[in-house]
């Protein structure tokens, strides 16, 4: 077992490498997406259209087909697309660091044989590229969020401790699972299996508090995905803090706490066999 002293010193070598290498991460980190882009006659564009399409296939499913956002709307309430963008936006972040972020050695094994870069530094270069994505997105919200004729008001301050909270997040479950899909492929396989299961049961398109059974809810609390589309549907729909909710914070919080002391404890114990097993 890890005693204190030992998470300490790990997570402060985390935090040493990537403060260190933090100028070869930010080039490496924009260097990916022109490697994504590359190619394309659209270019950038594409970070837009694909998440586009996505939320326009949803909004003509749920909104034009079913008529959920047309049922269930209060009188004078904003328009039900701006609901499903707050949450469909973080969710295409999170839905990239489950993909290609739980398996980032493998994405990037030259760093590991030939650079000797520090492990959570290479987790850190792709939740960096995926960041920016997703800083462009949350700018397209914004320009949705004024063209449904809401205001700017003081719960949209909560909007970018909400990116750094799920930045900090998602690169430490990137540090966690990377490693252990280094040593075994069946770590990678399964989460890209979850990652439907993620998206359906973790309320991107339902609202959490809607389900009828209370222990259900209780255990949306603790998923990560569940905490941070409630959050952002908070400060651009529902215009609340997302600390009033003290059972959400607090099956965030464990989450987070727990997440932590695991990635920090496969990168003590597995930091030196990924190199030889890659």
């Amino acid at each position: 077992m890890l005693n204190g002293s030992v998470v300490l010193s790990a997570l402060a070598t985390i935090l040493r490498d990537n403060w260190e290498w933090r100028k070869q991460i930010g080039r490496l980190a924009i260097f990916e997406l022109v490697k994504k882009s590359r190619g394309a006659v659209l270019s950038w564009a594409w970070f837009f259209i694909k998440p586009g399409m996505y939320i326009f296939c949803f909004w003509f499913a749920l909104d034009v087909g079913l008529r959920v956002g047309s049922g269930s709307s209060d009188a004078g309430a904003p328009p039900y697309i701006l609901w499903l963008c707050a949450g469909l936006i973080p969710w295409f972040f999170m839905q990239d660091m489950l993909g290609a972020g739980i398996d980032v050695m493998h994405r990037y094994p030259y760093l590991v044989n030939k650079i000797k870069f520090p492990l959570s530094g290479i987790s850190t270069i792709f939740t960096a590229a995926t960041m920016i994505v997703q800083l462009m997105l949350m700018v397209a919200l914004f320009v949705i969020y004024f063209a449904c004729g809401m205001p700017f008001d003081v719960y949209l301050l909560q909007v970018p401790l909400l990116l750094l909270l799920m930045f900090v997040f998602w690169d430490l479950a990137s540090i966690l699972f990377s490693q252990l899909s280094a040593i075994s492929k069946d770590v990678a396989n399964l989460m890209h299996a979850m990652s439907t299961p993620f998206f359906w049961l973790s309320g991107v398109i339902f609202n959490v508090k809607s389900v009828p059974v209370e222990w259900i809810q209780a255990i949306l609390y603790f998923n990560p995905i569940t905490f941070f589309v409630t959050s952002f549907r908070g400060a651009f729909y529902d215009k609340v803090w997302f600390w009033e909710n003290p059972l959400l914070c607090a099956g965030f919080a464990t989450t987070f706490v727990v997440t932590l002391v695991a990635a920090v404890f496969v990168y003590k114990k597995f930091n030196e066999e990924v190199a030889d097993v890659l």
